[in-house]
């Protein structure tokens, strides 16, 4: 399947098909499990934070990286743009959670219904995430599942998690 049949735009596909949104979306629930209170309300604002602080820091880090790999000559504003451009997946993945996390905030859903169903579009965007990246260099069925189970893999851990702590 190509991203023009999924109707995912080139920009929103090479975002996402990035180390660090897949990387944003298993931190995303490994925060929703931990935060503090067992709110929504608490798992947003605890996800929201630590997105934010863990872009900001990637960011410095590649600025950094950038920085110490051309002894300089790269520049800081021309580093700190491909920081930033390479960093935007992990900020991007967390937008979908953060929504159903805000819909039990506000009580559209359940406080309860909306961790879990955060966790478990989680773990489908990851599965998606999994299936097209194969998917762009396979056109067989079974590498593309396998990936995508294997992906989604991740999130299944920490939904397992989740259920264990918290009942």
């Amino acid at each position: 399947m190509t991203d023009d049949q999924l109707n995912i735009t080139p920009r929103v596909a090479r975002v996402l098909m990035t180390e660090e949104a897949i990387y944003g979306l298993i931190l995303v629930s490994g925060m929703i499990v931990v935060s503090a209170g067992g709110s929504s309300w608490s798992a947003f604002v605890t996800v929201l934070i630590t997105v934010l602080v863990f872009f900001a820091a990637h960011v410095y880090a590649g600025t950094l990286g950038r920085l110490a790999a051309t002894d300089g000559h790269s520049g800081l504003r021309a580093s700190l743009a491909s920081a930033v451009r390479q960093s935007r997946g992990m900020v991007l993945a967390a937008i979908a959670p953060l929504i159903v996390l805000l819909l039990g905030t506000t009580r559209v859903i359940e406080d309860d219904t909306a961790l879990w169903l955060a966790l478990i579009v989680n773990t489908l965007i990851l599965g998606a995430l999994g299936w097209v990246a194969v998917a762009r260099w396979s056109t067989h069925w079974w590498p593309r599942l396998l990936s995508a189970l294997l992906t989604a893999a991740f999130g299944g851990v920490l939904i397992l998690l989740k259920a264990v702590i918290h009942h």
